[in-house]
């Protein structure tokens, strides 16, 4: 199955249920380089051998300049120019670093991805948003520039480590909280290994979050409004992140527990959606308490880029299937990450 959305940025084709090996017979280039993780080289052996292609190191702590610019040297070896189309072939450090060299690599070049996990497929792939991390501050410096393509093969996820998939759903269960209470409903019936054992139920399960991540970022691609709300779990998620080295998902299960306990004050939120949250988030596999330093995480927070000079506009939920975006002065959200702390550790 295959589809294409405009948006203000580029014109995306999207082609679902397909093998690497058909690769050529959906695309229109031969000028190509494949931006691979070398996880996937060494996990697929001879996968890209064939292809002009890349290593990308994709970890969060080398997603820098130095790298990007060692992409770009390697670009230049190889003779890309303007009409080279680059392929990010790995998980969303991969797809992120590839989005943005290709929009700064002779002023712009085209590009598309295949996404290798869970989380890339169902999230990090899709949206247009590309960047790097900046000392502290994740994906600080960054484009929005809309892939040619994403391309997605879920024989990838045959080899993804238990961690991984419990990451990807982290994401997933972003996606029931915010838009889609009967999502969220599914998710309290099943589980991982459920998904795992039934590829076609695990197909449709990721074409419904491409369709409402697409469904927000058509109607507010450079995030100006409805696209915050796509930050549900992030604002504390990412500062842990960074600050505490635990995966995007873990970290970001963490950020959704932070923003539920503060929508039961500032929304009315009843506290036992919280609770169905919290069961939700353990039955696959995320935690629901971290050990933080509240302290240094306020300072990321203070450095947001989402921030103003009182406070961030959070994302909050008024109940299941339905988020609100409201400013939480800075004072407040100090108040909430002491609160975790403090639970988390009895």
């Amino acid at each position: 199955m295959q589809y294409s959305l405009t948006f203000p940025t580029g014109t995306v084709r999207y082609i679902f249920q397909a093998g690497f090996g058909e690769l050529k017979d959906y695309m229109d280039f031969d000028n190509y380089v494949m931006l691979v993780d070398s996880r996937i080289v060494e996990l697929n052996n001879g996968l890209v051998s064939k292809h002009p292609h890349i290593i990308i190191h994709a970890h969060e702590s080398r997603k820098t300049w130095a790298q990007v610019s060692d992409i770009c040297e390697q670009l230049l070896q190889l003779k890309a120019d303007r009409n080279t189309t680059l392929i990010g072939i790995g998980g969303g450090i991969t797809t992120d670093i590839t989005g943005f060299v290709a929009s700064i690599y002779m002023r712009g070049v085209p590009f598309g991805f295949i996404p290798t996990t869970l989380l890339a497929m169902c999230d990090a792939a899709i949206g247009g948003k590309n960047g790097i991390n900046h000392q502290l501050q994740k994906n600080l410096i960054g484009t929005v520039q809309q892939p040619a393509f994403i391309f997605y093969d879920t024989i990838f996820l045959n080899t993804l480590p238990p961690e991984q998939w419990s990451n990807g759903f982290a994401e997933i269960i972003k996606y029931a909280c915010l838009f889609d209470r009967a999502l969220f409903d599914e998710l309290e019936q099943n589980d991982i290994t459920h998904y795992r054992n039934h590829p076609e139920t695990l197909q449709l399960l990721i074409e419904r979050c491409v369709d409402w991540k697409n469904n927000v970022v058509m109607s507010d691609e450079k995030e100006s409004g409805r696209r915050k709300l796509l930050n549900f779990g992030h604002t504390a998620g990412h500062a842990i992140e960074t600050l505490h080295q635990v995966p995007h998902g873990y970290a970001v299960a963490a950020g959704m527990m932070i923003a539920a306990k503060i929508s039961e004050h500032e929304t009315n939120l009843d506290p036992q959606v919280t609770e169905r949250l919290k069961k939700l988030l353990q039955r696959y596999g995320l935690p629901v308490s971290l050990d933080i330093d509240t302290g240094k995480v306020m300072e990321v927070l203070n450095m947001d880029k989402k921030r103003n000079s009182t406070g961030i506009d959070y994302i909050l939920l008024n109940n299941i299937g339905e988020a609100a975006i409201k400013h939480l002065p800075f004072p407040t959200i100090t108040q909430a990450l002491e609160t975790y702390a403090h639970a988390g550790s009895h």
